[in-house]
């Protein structure tokens, strides 16, 4: 892998941090321990059923230079609708969750006495400010430091905890899973692991917009997404790990309490590599989350200007007069939305990434459906493949289904 690959390394690297984030800091830690090492099978089989979807995000762009939204069009204009619903339905409870997240990391490491909701405040602006005087490439390299740093930090953890810790710790015990909240719990893991799917779209656009400095071919735009995605995947599993070897079976229970979760996060850590790494590690989750929440807060304002801009058959790839209002829109939003559920972090989170999931499968055969109408050959999936999709997208539809189902029968479900 040469130096000037690396420099045309970064939509999966963007896709990457907006996939570490809640997924893996909140829901795969919890799965660990909560549930144990069963719930490796949900992880693993979300990772995998949404792997072809998304794919296609970093595929389509480079082959025929549109985004995602434009190729919905071509389908007809109620995929384009549908995809819209979709986002505004999710864009401000998905941004509320991950701020929540990391203003509780910010609390419990600089403990200024401030309020969850003047940190939510104070990082929502960040980012608003940093996206306006900013740009594409220093949020391309911001990321490439972090995911590294993460990816170190924890992979070292895991390899400690996985010495120390006997191996009784690591069972195969599903009577817990086999409850409504174990059920109901499973289908938010899998709503937010390692990314939802509407974020292919993401993807699309943000290939474009690479594409305006330096060129890449099909086969690198390709080879970027994977390494972002695997690099996701990956961290997920060491995340899980870390709450099974540590805490499943101990008894304790992660925290609902937005800054308390964050401080048993980084106890996790300082367990296992010492507690010389508290600070260190509370700062490489902090800027985690901190890129999680400003990869969000760049990629909705952009959808929805290519959402504008393609539904009035508009000639420009992006207009910042609009990206810049959709900004504001949806951090006014956010905040008011955290105003009034801040207390309700665990709540909240689990919320958006069921929302994610259920909206999964029909995102899916969306793009199933792109490629297989597409007129470039290079995009029709071979048969094989072709069969591969289809399975993962069935998983997809029944799991989602039955969460609908639990719904509706069980209101008051966990």
């Amino acid at each position: 892998m040469n130096r000037g690959f690396l420099k045309k390394l970064g939509p999966g690297f963007l896709l990457a941090g907006a996939a570490i984030g809640a997924s893996h800091l909140v829901q795969a830690t919890r799965a660990g321990a909560n549930y144990g090492i069963i719930m490796l099978i949900a992880i693993i089989l979300a990772c995998v059923s949404k792997y072809p979807f998304l794919a296609i995000g970093a595929q389509y762009p480079a082959l025929t230079k549109k985004d995602l939204i434009q190729g919905y069009k071509s389908l007809g204009k109620w995929y384009v609708i549908s995809f819209g619903v979709f986002t505004l339905g999710s864009m401000f409870i998905i941004l509320a969750a991950v701020t929540l997240v990391t203003a509780g990391l910010a609390e419990y490491l600089f403990d200024f006495g401030w309020s969850s909701f003047w940190w939510c405040s104070f990082i929502l602006m960040s980012c608003l400010l940093i996206l306006q005087f900013g740009s594409y490439s220093k949020l391309d390299v911001l990321l490439k430091i972090v995911i590294s740093l993460l990816t170190i930090a924890t992979t070292i953890a895991v390899f400690i905890a996985i010495v120390e810790h006997e191996a009784n710790t690591v069972n195969f015990n599903t009577t817990s899973l086999w409850s409504i909240s174990g059920l109901s719990f499973l289908v938010v893991l899998m709503g937010w692991m390692p990314i939802p799917i509407d974020a292919s779209v993401w993807q699309s656009i943000w290939v474009k917009e690479k594409e305006k400095s330096l060129k890449t071919s099909a086969s690198e735009s390709f080879m970027d997404f994977n390494l972002g995605y695997f690099s996701a995947s990956f961290l997920g599993i060491l995340f899980f790990l870390l709450g099974v070897l540590i805490m499943y079976g101990e008894g304790i229970k992660f925290s609902s309490n937005a800054v308390e979760f964050s401080k048993q996060l980084i106890e996790l850590y300082s367990q296992t590599l010492g507690a010389w790494s508290k600070h260190l590690i509370a700062g490489i989750a902090l800027i985690t989350m901190f890129s999680t929440t400003l990869t969000v807060a760049d990629a909705y304002p952009r959808v929805l200007s290519r959402l504008q801009a393609v539904s009035l058959k508009s000639t420009k790839i992006s207009n910042s007069k609009f990206y810049n209002l959709y900004m504001a829109l949806l951090i006014i939003s956010s905040l008011c939305l955290l105003y009034f559920l801040k207390s309700s972090f665990k709540t909240l989170v689990d919320f958006a990434a069921g929302l994610s999931f259920i909206s999964s499968p029909v995102l899916a055969w969306f793009n199933y459906k792109l490629v297989l109408k597409s007129s470039v050959d290079q995009l029709k999936p071979a048969k094989p493949y072709r069969y591969f999709m289809q399975i993962c997208l069935t998983v997809l539809i029944v799991i989602a289904l039955s969460y609908v189902i639990l719904l509706i029968f069980i209101p008051n479900l966990p």
